[in-house]
This record gives C-alpha cells, structure tokens and sequence, in this order.
C-alpha cells in the first residue's frame, strides 16, 4: 500500500517511495529507500518538498491517529500522479542563451551533488538503481531543449577537481543535444542521456590517486583505468532497470570503428549507434575541459581535431551530427572577425553552422580591448565573417569564459 503524507509526519523506518514535486526541489539524487538517519529527514524538511509518497508494505506506516493524505493500491498510480504534476510544471519553450544559463547554473549543481551521491553509493557496494535518476535526466533534457548550447557549455566549466562527476553530467547533456540532431524519438532521446549520465560509474571503483593524477599514465595505471566500462557494466547489472542501451553503452563507449578501442576491439558496425554517439561525446568533453595534466583545449579547436581523428575513432554520420548539434563554432570558441576585431561565441543563430552570435571584445588594429558588443552575424544585414579560430592560449584573455557565460568560474 502506498500512502502520500506530509513531510511532517516521516519518521525513522518509512520507506520513501517519491517525493511530490520536481527533482530540482528535492535533497537526494534517488528514492525508494528506507529512511535510518535521522538527518535525511531533516533535509527533507528543510527543502521545499511539503509532501511524499511512502509505501508501507516495505516499512513503517503513519502512527495510530494520523491520516494520510490520500492512498493508491499500486505504484503505476503514483506515477501516473506524478507524471501529471511534472508534465504541468515542464517549460520547453525555446528561451534565449541568457534565460536558459541561470536555470542551467541550478541543474548543473543539482545534478553534481548527485552524481557525486551516486558514486558514493557504488563505492560502498550499493545496487545503483537507474530509475532513481530518471528526473535527473529528465531536467537535463528539458534544459536542452529550452536552448541546447546553455547546459553543454556551462558543464564544460568543469574544475580539475569535479571532473568526473561533471564529465557525467555533460555527458547527458551532449547524448540528448546528439540524439535529437539524429531524430531519434523522444524515448530515445531520454534513453541516450541516462546512458551518457551512467557511462563511467566505473569510475567510482577506480583508485582516486590513479584517477586524479596529475600527470601520464603509466600503462600499468591505464590498464586499470581501462577496466572501467567493464566495472560499470557489472555494477549497473546489478541494480535495477537498467535498460540495454545504457548497459551498452557504458560497456563500449571507448570502443573505436577502427577496432583500436577497448575492453573488445570492437569495429565499425559491431559498435552500437548509442555506443557510436557516446564515444564522440566522452571525446569532446575529455578534450574541451581542464584535466589533472593539461588544460582543455579550445571548442573550435577539438572539432577541429577531431575531424582529423574520425575516420579511425568515429563513426563519420555520428561525429557530423555531433558537429551540428554544437555548431561548426561552439559557445566559447575566440573567433577573429573581418573587421579584425576578435570575439567570443556566445550563441548558436540555427540558421547556419557558420553564422553564430558573436561577442567582440578586442581589436587587432589596435590591440586593445573595446566595449564588448554582441553581433548577430546570421541577419540579414550583417557585415561580419568569422575569417578564422584563434588560440586562446596565444592571446592569454583570463575572462574567456565569464565573456559567453557572465560567470567567472563555475558556480558548483
């Protein structure tokens, strides 16, 4: 029997079946468990929550006296409920880069703290159970589709220390941005990001001295680096409701179509389309983000790169559906304009890979810094060419980041 009661009458030995209300509102990353500490119910009054569903036939019910607020017979009910309550709160009109970022800014925190609960758990040995993460996913998606550039880009600002959990929630981001540019119906769409949310909770069981080096690998230290996807795979196994794609995924997303990849060598069309979509994913985010041992490079820039490495690692309609979901020019790329003057990408137009809103902010004529200025180079009235990408390296702007998002670091 499941009954739905105010957080005020939770007690120790309740097993807490859902909370009422959005994910974004609630302190833990999953439910479905039973309630031992004392302080997650302190949490949970501290939060906005006011409501919940516990299902007494797995622990205690509400003491002699008290009522619930309503009661249903099965789970398919209380889904039903909350499938209505969450559908009625989605906003997925598209809102602007500026709009999207503030929203993208609490989900990328939520989802951290999350991901970090998550490999906590698996640490300790605990099943992971994939349908605790389905609201988490769901955000992302739903940010995704407000405006596709706001959460990828801002997950990109990732700091060496929360890279992995971080790297996670790009991931999702980027197989929901990659899974509606190749069609893929909604189902799909939210299938690919749990996979890209999922895909290295292997990580959580490799050594963190090995794992947070700040130099190269010994091939002793990449060997077990390279047991990941595997560890993963087992851990996912055991929990619950793990749909086949996401397990496919996280076992073969390093897989490579010249068979050069890893745990099976797989080649080109022994490797899944999700797998395919995951490798080119995890790619991007390794190479576009400050690492232990290097800082990430520029997003123009490992296109750029990665193009030359397609024909060996990916699958080429992927890794082109990939380029389009980003634009040709990502949000943050430094891109010198035919007036000399240089800018930072600071939205996609949709109109063409090639016409992105752009914000100047130097001139080369002068070499000096200039009142910044956002362009629209995809109206009709534009003047303006992007002529070429430039290093930021080569012109050391501390500000790159703070130019295209309005933050100066990442706020997790």
């Amino acid at each position: 029997m499941l009954k739905k009661i105010t957080v005020e009458q939770l007690s120790v030995g309740m097993h807490l079946k859902e909370f009422c209300g959005s994910w974004m509102e609630h302190p833990f990353w999953r439910t479905g468990f039973v309630l031992v500490d004392p302080k997650d119910i302190e949490t949970i009054l501290a939060s906005s929550i006011k409501e919940v569903w516990v299902d007494v036939s797995k622990g205690l019910d509400v003491p002699l006296g008290q009522e619930a607020i309503s009661e249903a017979e099965s789970e398919a009910q209380v889904e039903e409920q909350l499938k209505q309550a969450v559908e009625e709160k989605r906003e997925l009109a598209p809102v602007s880069m500026g709009v999207e970022i503030e929203r993208a800014t609490k989900i990328c925190f939520q989802s951290k703290q999350a991901v970090i609960s998550m490999f906590q758990e698996a640490r300790m040995g605990k099943a992971v159970d994939t349908g605790g993460a389905r609201q988490l996913v769901e955000e992302i998606s739903d940010s995704v589709a407000r405006n596709p550039g706001a959460l990828i880009s801002l997950a990109r600002l990732k700091t060496v220390d929360d890279y992995t959990y971080m790297h996670s929630v790009a991931m999702c981001a980027m197989m929901v941005g990659l899974a509606k540019q190749l069609g893929l119906d909604e189902s799909q769409v939210r299938l690919a990001g749990m996979a890209g949310l999922m895909h290295d909770l292997g990580k959580a069981l490799m050594p963190m001295e090995v794992l947070n080096k700040p130099g190269k690998l010994t091939d002793a230290e990449f060997n077990i680096i390279k047991t990941h996807p595997v560890e993963g795979h087992r851990m996912l196994l055991t929990g619950r409701d793990a749909d086949p794609m996401v397990l496919d995924v996280c076992l073969h997303h390093h897989e490579k179509v010249d068979g050069s990849g890893y745990p099976k060598g797989l080649k080109a069309d022994e490797i899944s389309l999700f797998a395919k979509m995951g490798a080119v994913c995890d790619v991007y985010d390794a190479i576009t983000s400050n690492r232990p041992y290097k800082s990430g490079w520029d997003p123009a820039e490992s296109l750029r790169k990665m193009a030359e490495w397609a024909n060996g690692h990916f699958d080429g309609k992927v890794f082109q559906a990939f380029v389009k979901s980003l634009g040709i020019y990502p949000i943050g790329s430094l891109v010198k304009l035919t007036s000399g003057r240089l800018g930072v990408v600071v939205e996609q137009t949709g109109k063409s890979l090639t016409t992105p809103s752009v914000k100047v902010f130097f001139s080369t004529k002068s070499n000096l810094r200039i009142v910044p200025e956002v362009i629209d180079l995809s109206l009709p009235g534009a003047t303006e060419k992007i002529i070429s990408r430039e290093d930021p390296a080569k012109w050391r702007f501390s500000d790159l980041n703070e130019l295209w998002s309005g933050l100066n670091k990442a706020p997790w």
